[in-house]
């Protein structure tokens, strides 16, 4: 897995013990450990929860990108957010169609 810098590149100076925490231990100790479930899967996880919160600023955005590099398809993600939508919110799964399709319109 590639090394994550984020943390500290957007708040490195301001919150450095946040964007350590962000690198290291969620990126750097959590995501890294493919042997438990795979970066698809954890991709999935991730993009459901930020959808079930409501969070469709770029945290979703970029789990939806990393979920698409991480081998989700179009069409599953597709039916992913539509199965969401009834247990999470119809409005909910608008707001993700729309960054959604963006992504995988690039």
């Amino acid at each position: 897995m590639k090394k994550q810098t984020a943390g500290r590149d957007a708040l490195g100076s301001f919150a450095p013990k946040f964007a350590e925490l962000n690198d290291d231990i969620l990126f750097g100790e959590v995501w890294s450990r493919e042997d438990k479930l795979s970066l698809r899967d954890r991709s999935i996880i991730t993009v459901t929860a930020l959808i079930a919160k409501g969070i469709f600023d770029n945290s979703l955005k970029h789990h939806i990108t990393n979920a698409k590099n991480n081998g989700v398809s179009a069409e599953e993600m597709a039916e992913i957010i539509t199965h969401l939508a009834f247990y999470v919110g119809w409005p909910n799964a608008w707001a993700a169609f729309s960054l959604a399709k963006e992504i995988y319109a690039e």
